[in-house]
């Protein structure tokens, strides 16, 4: 598959992106900064720089491929709204740069517990704009799957995870979030479809087929 990730220089994405090339997929990632674009050569990505931000139109970046990848975010630190202009505005950018390009699948990384509001002022404002980006990719009409992930650890990958479709809050490596991204992205079975994801005592292969049978 040709795919395109938009978030490609964030720490998830640079672990997913040998782990597709190694599958013999071809990845386009799209960054926001130029300085960003040698990390990507050096792994084999090929590098779109884009602002998602700022960019009405994502078509162009998100090229012609089969699937694409939102692994964006405002990250750690930043201010109420830019939680609303790349978390969520970015990934509804991305869906109809989907339609525009006739792609179909998109996976969406996303978080657990989104409708348990915590945390301060601007977290809970995080978990809104994801809540409304996921609602949207649900309505979309695209073969999505959502990703919900808790909280991430930079801890060496296990390959043991738990999915459900709702999972008492935890965490798990980015790693192995990457693992999984790699395994859904193939998986067509996974299309509409939804789960929580943490560590846990089963096989990615083995959990993501037991829920999908569930």
């Amino acid at each position: 598959m040709k795919i395109t990730i938009a978030g490609a220089s964030g720490q998830i994405a640079k672990l997913l992106h040998p782990k597709l090339i190694a599958k013999g997929h071809t990845v386009r990632g799209i960054i926001r900064k130029q300085e960003q674009a040698a990390e990507l050569e050096e792994m084999g990505v090929e590098p779109v720089i884009a602002d998602i931000e700022t960019l009405d139109d994502l078509s162009e970046a998100a090229g012609r491929v089969d699937a694409v990848l939102f692994a964006a975010g405002a990250g750690p630190g930043s201010g109420a709204e830019r939680k609303w202009t790349v978390d969520r505005d970015g990934a509804i950018k991305l869906i109809d740069a989907c339609h525009k390009n006739g792609i179909k699948r998109y996976v969406m990384i996303s978080a657990m517990g989104l409708d348990t509001p915590r945390g301060d002022k601007v977290f809970r404002v995080y978990q809104q704009a994801k809540s409304e980006a996921d609602e949207a990719l649900r309505n979309s009409g695209l073969d999505y799957t959502i990703v919900k992930p808790g909280r991430l650890t930079n801890d060496e990958g296990t390959g043991l995870v738990s999915i459900a479709s709702t999972l008492d809050r935890g965490e798990i490596p980015r790693e192995d979030v990457a693992t999984v991204l790699a395994e859904v992205l193939e998986n067509r079975s996974t299309i509409g479809t939804e789960f929580d994801l943490l560590s846990g005592s089963e096989g990615i292969s083995e959990a993501i087929q037991d829920f999908i049978e569930k």
